[in-house]
């Protein structure tokens, strides 16, 4: 029952990572702040 379980927990926390390098939030046009964002 707990390999089971640990394995459940392992593949729904799998897929939270995001794809890509990250970018600023919101629209282009309201960054006041432009720069790149470390990828770490």
């Amino acid at each position: 029952m707990k390999p089971l379980l640990a394995l459940l927990c392992l593949l729904a926390l799998a897929g939270c990572g995001r794809r890509g390098a990250p970018v600023p939030p919101g629209p282009a046009q309201d960054i006041v702040y432009p720069h790149p964002y470390p990828s770490e």
